[in-house]
Parts: structure tokens; sequence; C-alpha cells
């Protein structure tokens, strides 16, 4: 291969050339980062590649390796389209990440948390930092989660979200099964959601002896180990105390929103508002597919530590428009400053009695 990276965008658009150097390698999180006056494609999903002459979609999937474009076919059409939550109630969570802080610190944030009255607490299944300073304090998901199932009383909770590549997937269902069952203290119904991935950070991968693979080979793994994971759920015993809710996170339109028609509860994306709705209709056509009522999935999204937005009550009014019901703001330690939580909900509970 040449120095540079060539990527096609499209048949009739013109080449657009990324230097190798701009591919961020830390913590295997790969972006191809704004070069020669375009911007952005992330290694993954479908995005939008802007230059001079404005705005152009991206028909394809770019190769983490390699930088080419696998084309993308869709029979959903360009329409708005909005997602079915007739009587769904608007719903807010928040991504307590595990880094930056000591865990008394974390174990004070969530409930703070639940005592600010958020509906669910999230924390992410990595076991590095992903934003800076890298090396710092951080801690692993699943045990967290068992001792919030016991700290806390109300809300639900779970990773957003489980790399399904680090644990055997019917050791998963029971991990979730036991966290289900302590949860649910004297009420007999636990809180805990499923929130689950194919996995992205190649540093996790590599330190702690896991095959890292490609995109595709670890949604593959993905789409094999869910069946697993609801077929250990009817097998255990005694059983989890309800169903539990399966979230699954992303946006490819080629698999993961496959899978998000095929088995999710809630799906969580982080796709661009002025998209959503296109994306929307992937979804509805895999939904189609799959012969399942797109009205089951709630529709979730948010923003990361890395991809920050400010949550003003336009942007929360267009999110609701087009039918999300969960929305995830995702904080850091030490401090895990909950003042931008509290207008959330003020505006949760506008909507709601609306």
């Amino acid at each position: 291969m040449d120095r540079k990276a060539r990527v096609q965008v499209a048949a009739d658009a013109d080449l657009v050339v990324f230097d190798p150097a701009t591919v961020a390698p830390r913590g295997g999180y790969r972006e191809l980062r704004p070069s020669r006056g375009f911007e952005h494609v992330i290694v993954g999903g479908v995005r939008t590649v802007m230059d001079g002459r404005g705005p152009r979609r991206c028909p394809g999937r770019v190769s983490e390796r390699v930088g080419r474009v696998e084309p993308v076919q869709s029979t959903v059409h360009s329409a708005s389209l909005s997602h079915p939550a007739s009587g769904r109630p608007v719903r807010i969570g928040v991504q307590l990440s595990p880094q930056h802080a000591t865990y008394a610190q974390l174990r004070d944030a969530v409930l703070r948390a639940e005592d600010l009255g958020v509906d669910a607490v999230f924390n992410w299944d990595h076991f590095f930092p992903l934003t800076e300073p890298l090396d710092a304090p951080h801690f692993e998901a699943w045990t967290m989660l068992a001792a919030w199932a016991e700290q806390t009383e109300r809300v639900e909770f779970g990773p957003l979200v489980n790399c399904n590549s680090y644990r055997n997937p019917d050791l998963q269902a029971d991990m979730a099964r036991t966290i289900d069952h302590i949860s649910a203290h004297g009420t007999g119904v636990g809180r805990f959601i499923f929130g689950t991935g194919s996995g992205w950070a190649e540093r996790d991968y590599l330190e702690y002896g896991y095959e890292f693979g490609t995109v595709g080979s670890r949604l593959d793994a993905l789409a094999a180990d869910l069946p697993r994971v609801r077929a250990r759920w009817e097998k255990l015993d005694p059983p989890p105390t309800r169903r539990i809710p399966v979230l699954i996170g992303g946006q490819g339109e080629r698999k993961t929103l496959r899978l998000v028609a095929r088995h999710a509860d809630i799906w969580h994306t982080f796709t661009r508002l002025d998209d959503l709705p296109r994306k929307i209709g992937v979804l509805h056509d895999w939904c189609a597919r799959e012969g399942r009522d797109p009205a089951e999935i709630e529709l979730s999204t948010g923003f990361t530590l890395r991809r920050p937005l400010q949550m003003t009550d336009d942007l929360l009014d267009a999110w609701h428009a087009v039918g999300v019901r969960l929305v995830i703001p995702s904080l850091d330690g030490p401090d895990y400053d909950l003042s931008m939580v509290k207008p959330l909900l003020e505006w949760r509970d506008r909507v709601n009695e609306s």
C-alpha cells in the first residue's frame, strides 16, 4: 500500500485521501481524523464526508486496518422517519465512567444520582481509561455492578456496554442473572439491564490477552453469543426475576442494527440528530425482515466523554420528536458533577406530564 491510505467514498465521488498517521491507535479508538479538508469518517460506522462542496454521505464502512470502504446495500429510502414511542415515558440515565476516581467516589456518585432522581445508572466495560490521563485509576465493570445492585434501591443499572469478547456468553448470562437477584432486594423484581456490544478498545484486548480480530469478526461473535445468553437464562435455577432487558449499543447498518432488530429491548446510538431519522429507517427495515415490531425497542442516546454535547431543550425536544425516550449523558471522575443532570430531569418531568 502507498504511504497514503486511499478511501473511495462513492462511485461518482472524488477520491478522499487520508494519511495513515492520522489514525489514532490509543486504546484501540481508531478514527480517521480530519485531513486535507475532509471530516470525518468513523471506523465501523457510516458517516458524512465534508469538503468544499458541502456534506456527502459515505455509503460504506471504513475498514479499521486498510482504510477501504465496503459498499453498504440498503432498501430504505431517505425520507425522514421517527421511531414509534407512543405511551413510552422519557427516562434519564447517567453513565459514570469508572476512571479517574477512587471507588469511594464512584460509590458516592451512584448514590447521589439515585437520590437526584435519575432512572438508570451505567458504567462501561473497559480495563483502562478512555480519556486523558490514560494511565490513571480504573475499575472493572461487572464486580462494580454487583456492588451497585446491593447499594442502590430504585434505579435500573447496567454496563454501557458489556464487551462480549471478554467473557463466555453463558458466564455473562449467569453473572447478569445473579446481579438481577441481588438487585431485587425485598421486591422480588430485579433492576439489571444487560447492555452489550461487540467491543472495540484494542488496548484492552492486547493487554488482557484477548484476540482483537476485526470489526466484522467481533460482530459475528456477538451475533452467535446473544442467543446463548437468552438460552442460558431459560436454563438457570433460579431463573432471572424478570425478562432482563437487553440493550445493544452501536449504529452499524449491516450487522449491528440487524442484531438490534433481532434481540434488543433498547437501542443505544450516538448517531447525529440530522442522520438519526435515516438510521431509524434502516432499523425499521431490519425489523420488517426479522418480523419484529419496532415499537418494542426503546430508543436511547446521549453523549460520551470523547464526544460531548450541550444538552439544550431544543436538542432534547428534537430527540423526543424522532422517538428518543432514554437520554444518557456520561460523567467523569473524580467529581462526577451531576449539576447538568438536574435540567434533564426537569425536562423529563415536563414532557411526561404534558
